[in-house]
């Protein structure tokens, strides 16, 4: 039986089963296929190149168990191609693509190993340019030069050398804080004074503690979960994860911190905790970004994923008075859509997903959880100097009483399919109800005010990107709201056979 290579494509990225240990899960993600991957990138990277003599390839990974034997594999490849290539060891997914524009490395081509949060039996890659990271197109075409036989062209060998890449990156965010804190009394040091607690959840972003904040003089010694372990013993390395978010808020208010970071896997994700151990991540985090945004580029457009909340989008649109512009769910779907923007010319600085992805136009537009963060740390510093903590700046985000998100599984073997009419039908009812009304500024599914005699609030269904589910996103202004509306929905979803209701039906 032939190899089915495009079940390897997520996306923008290529993602798949790298160790057993799961049933029902086979491996498609070993060491043979990529290898092959690695020269099929060689040979489309080449192609972008024509005319370069020596094509340089830098490749990362995570703390996955099955990083080593696949980096390696890859990197093998690579040279048996001719690349020079960089091996950066342990290193996170926004170092890789600057590695393509940065000294020493100034690479064709950046790759990473990571499957971001999912499970330990999991793993992937992620490939940048020095135009940024690749496109959906792109990863077709590497997949179908992997299914039709790359080969090693004919020709001398590459080379590798070891670097610790990580090391350029963390020094890049140190001389960062150091200008913009300028701290006239201690320079080198400017967050001396300030205890800062970071979880890295055992994935790659233990570095930010050691070869950034603590370099600059913060105490990080409440810090947890540095050392990188692909088993994730200690819960799952994820901003979204409850879990994930209890344990960091409760370190926080445990060592009495001035401040709590959390990062994903690879570290293109983040969020962070304010002083009282509160978490600012999802709608407060997006809310915190714009504020931050807002005072260095006023009135510009903020784009963000289909989930963000009313609230935000007044507080982006009336506090703020900037411009909220709410677009698809998906972390590169927000970021071209600024690009696009940009290029029509309306300003707009930055894209940033609920789930922690967030690209600043002064960074590249490169969704960079350590560089975000690193803009909150500056804030915070110089707001302590005035006696101000971060969470001045979002004080006036509504939050809703209640937000709640429902997966619904479709059990059909076309469920986009199966799943657009289910989007469809419901507009369609959304149009004909009182008190319903239909967002007009929305790009993704179908998202639905409601305002009567017995709830203030909206939803949102949309097809998943990648997976046979409808999410259903519920916010209220009023206790049992979620409930409410979830009841009136609930009947509609019945006509449905193949849709599977427990999430609901046992909310």
């Amino acid at each position: 039986m032939s190899f089915n290579w495009k079940q390897l494509q997520n996306g923008s990225d290529i993602r798949g089963v790298a160790l057993d240990g799961i049933a029902g899960q086979e491996v498609n993600l070993n060491t043979t296929i990529v290898s092959q991957l690695g020269t099929a990138f060689y040979q489309w990277l080449s192609q972008q190149n024509k005319g370069v003599a020596t094509i340089k390839i830098a490749v990362g990974m995570d703390s996955r168990l099955s990083g080593p034997d696949l980096k390696a594999a890859f990197i093998e490849s690579l040279i048996k191609s001719g690349a020079e290539v960089f091996d950066c060891g342990m290193a996170s997914t926004p170092a890789m693509f600057m590695s393509t524009i940065t000294e020493p490395c100034m690479a064709h081509g950046g790759v990473m190993l990571t499957a971001s949060h999912l499970p330990f039996n999991r793993n992937g890659l992620k490939f940048f340019t020095p135009k940024g990271g690749l496109e959906k197109q792109d990863i077709s075409d590497i997949l179908t030069i992997a299914e039709n036989g790359a080969e090693h062209k004919s020709g001398s060998e590459g080379s590798c050398t070891e670097l610790d890449f990580i090391d350029v990156y963390s020094k890049l965010l140190a001389d960062k804080i150091r200008k913009e804190v300028n701290n006239e009394t201690n320079f080198d040091k400017p967050l001396s004074g300030f205890k800062i607690t970071v979880d890295a959840g055992n994935g790659a972003g233990g570095f930010y503690a050691s070869k950034v904040l603590e370099v600059l003089g913060a105490d990080v010694s409440s810090s947890q979960f540095l050392d990188p372990d692909g088993r994730f013993p200690n819960h799952v390395p994820n901003p979204e994860d409850a879990i994930a978010m209890k344990s960091i808020c409760d370190a926080v208010k445990a060592n009495q911190s001035d401040l709590g970071i959390i990062f994903d896997t690879d570290v293109d994700r983040a969020a962070i905790v304010d002083e009282k151990g509160n978490p600012i991540n999802r709608n407060e985090l997006v809310a915190l970004s714009a504020a931050i945004v807002n005072e260095e580029h006023p009135g510009s457009t903020v784009v963000t994923d289909s989930i963000t909340s009313d609230g935000l989008a007044w507080f982006i649109n009336d506090a703020l008075k900037a411009k909220h512009h709410r677009f698809k769910r998906g972390y590169k779907n927000v970021i071209n859509e600024a690009i696009r923007l940009n290029e029509a010319g309306e300003e707009s600085w930055l894209a940033i997903e609920t789930s922690g992805h967030a690209a600043l136009k002064e960074n590249y537009f490169l969704d960079d959880g350590a560089y975000l963060v690193t803009k909150c740390v500056i804030k915070m510093a110089q707001l302590k100097a005035e006696g101000k903590s971060l969470t001045t700046l979002i004080k006036e985000l509504p939050v809703p009483a209640e937000s709640k998100e429902f997966r619904i599984n479709i059990e059909e073997a076309d469920f986009k399919t199966y799943g657009e009419k289910v989007i469809s039908e419901l507009g369609h009812l959304a149009s004909s109800k009182t008190g319903w009304e239909l967002a007009p500024d929305n790009y993704e599914g179908v998202r639905v005010s409601i305002n009567n005699q017995h709830v203030n609030g909206w939803f949102l269904l949309r097809l998943s990107l990648h997976d046979p589910v409808i999410p259903l996103n519920i916010e209220t202004n009023e206790a049992g709201g979620v409930d409410y509306i979830a009841e009136q929905l609930l009947s509609f979803f019945e006509n449905f056979n193949k849709l599977d209701l427990k999430s609901l039906i046992n909310r």
